[in-house]
């Protein structure tokens, strides 16, 4: 959802506060360390113009380097993996598998951070906000550099694990794609195998 970093060179970001940088170094840190992982998902995309919220539920799987698989289960099927260069999506419904590239050497930080790639201070400017219904600590990150894709990335982050519970993307006219993990499990030997997509003829 963050799209790909901007080329031109970026200002330089605001020192952190010290808890602020220690949680950031500590997240980095463990998705470094993490060569794969599951979850179970909940998206909800609010759209700001029309006043209501789109709800997903799913799975979504993780494998260095560089392979996503999210598996869509309600309110309907639909299939996106990310494999490389190259991102697909099955929407069996609409009986459509749709290809496309995309240079993962040009996605922004805020994605490239879960493949141990990309620090987030060299990109964004990060500070912590108070927030009394979080799962976690909550981060909000601002590109230093505007970006045409989005306006900021709010992070929250389990303070004991390091781990991110939910992710939510700002878009450029104020709606919101939030993203929930649970049941996150961590380096359990996913196959490479489970990235490809067999779609029906």
């Amino acid at each position: 959802d963050a799209g790909a970093r901007p080329s031109q060179a970026a200002s330089k970001a605001p020192p952190m506060a010290p808890d602020v940088k220690a949680l950031v170094e500590r997240m980095q840190s463990f998705y470094e360390k993490t060569t794969d992982f599951t979850a179970s998902f909940r998206q909800d995309y609010t759209y700001k113009a029309f006043k209501r919220v789109q709800s997903s539920t799913g799975k979504v799987t993780f494998k260095k380097p560089g392979l996503m698989r999210w598996e869509y289960e309600k309110p309907s099927p639909k299939t996106f993996v990310l494999a490389g260069d190259k991102v697909y999506a099955h929407d069996p419904e609409a009986m459509t598998l749709t290809k496309a590239s995309i240079g993962t050497n040009q996605l922004s930080a805020s994605v490239t951070f879960l493949w141990g790639q990309g620090k987030l201070a060299d990109e964004f400017s990060i500070t912590q906000l108070p927030c009394d219904k979080c799962l976690g600590t909550l981060l909000e990150l601002v590109p230093l550099k505007p970006d045409p894709r989005f306006q900021r990335i709010r992070l929250e982050v389990d303070p004991k694990t390091a781990q991110v519970v939910r992710s939510t993307v700002v878009d450029p006219d104020g709606s919101e794609n939030a993203v929930t993990f649970r049941d996150l499990k961590t380096n359990t030997g996913v196959g490479a195998d489970h990235f490809k997509l067999n779609p029906p003829p």
